[in-house]
């Protein structure tokens, strides 16, 4: 029972970590001790298909109530107490760094393992330096064969950044232009089943279910990427997972508005990252990876 309690509570932080702009849900499942736990459930779905679903049924079940009970509270923070909101996501990615640097072999770090840390450290920073930025998005998107084409790639990216620790999928939506058509036909969606006014639902359906289909798609082909290359090339690329993860905290704190930050916000702040880190070390403790 204690355990299932544990894997609710991390989905709950992947979560809402996914919708945010700037957070990763990847990077918190490396934060928790869960990551290579998720993605050998995932590519290995079919041929475990029973140990697969029992896995990542409370995962998926905790994701679902963070997205809907928590992600307007979170918003809400951000919109009012950015730094306070920002440094308790930096100390959950701090406070599960442990599990993380087991497993990177100082011994095989080679000049791939450096440059992929280095290129993806980069990477991260840039994308966040891009949201700093303010980079704008259309409202709506008008549907024809050529654009659900374009949905469901759009969504084999959104899935990729999913589970890519460092990548925010809601910040890559954003850098493509996808991110408020989607959140506004999930809204529109909403709003007509609470409504029963079937009418309206039709436009958001065209555009969320080739969305859908694609991250589907992206899920299990990242997964098996990433799987692939933790067989093949460990050292490199937990570095260049390092190097997402280590770059994170930063681009963050790039995007945070710091405008009328008073010594009480850094006080509170403090106290939040305090928050973070305890959590995300008690969650990763709790795992079978840590």
């Amino acid at each position: 029972m204690k355990n299932l309690i544990n894997q609710l509570l991390r989905g709950i932080v992947i979560g809402v970590a996914n919708i945010i702009p700037g957070v990763s849900g990847g990077t918190m499942m490396v934060s928790m001790g869960i990551y290579d736990t998720l993605i050998h459930c995932i590519t290995h779905l079919f041929k475990e298909f029973k140990k697969s679903v029992k896995t990542l049924l409370p995962y998926a079940v905790g994701m679902l109530v963070g997205i809907v009970a928590l992600a307007s509270v979170i918003n809400w923070g951000l919109e009012n107490h950015a730094l306070p909101t920002n440094t308790l996501f930096i100390g959950l990615i701090l406070g599960g760094l442990g599990p993380l640097l087991k497993k990177v072999d100082r011994k095989k770090i080679n000049v791939a393992a450096v440059i992929a840390f280095i290129v993806l450290f980069a990477l991260i920073i840039w994308m966040g330096i891009q949201r700093k930025d303010s980079i704008q998005n259309a409202e709506a998107i008008n549907m024809n064969a050529l654009q659900i084409l374009i949905m469901v790639v759009i969504g084999m990216i959104a899935s990729a950044t999913m589970i890519i620790p460092g990548v925010s999928g809601s910040l890559v939506l954003m850098l493509l232009g996808y991110y408020k058509p989607v959140v506004n036909a999930l809204s529109t969606l909403k709003d007509g089943l609470l409504s029963m006014d079937f009418s309206v639902m039709g436009q958001p359906l065209l555009m969320l279910i080739p969305f859908m289909i694609g991250i589907v798609l992206g899920i299990f082909g990242v997964a098996k990427l990433i799987e692939w290359l933790t067989s093949r090339y460990p050292t490199a690329t937990y570095c260049g997972v390092l190097g997402l993860v280590v770059a994170s905290p930063i681009s963050l704190l790039i995007q945070t508005d710091m405008s009328g930050v008073s010594a009480v916000t850094v006080i509170i702040s403090i106290v939040t990252l305090a928050v973070g880190f305890i959590a995300a070390y008690l969650l990763a403790k709790g795992s079978k990876e840590a």
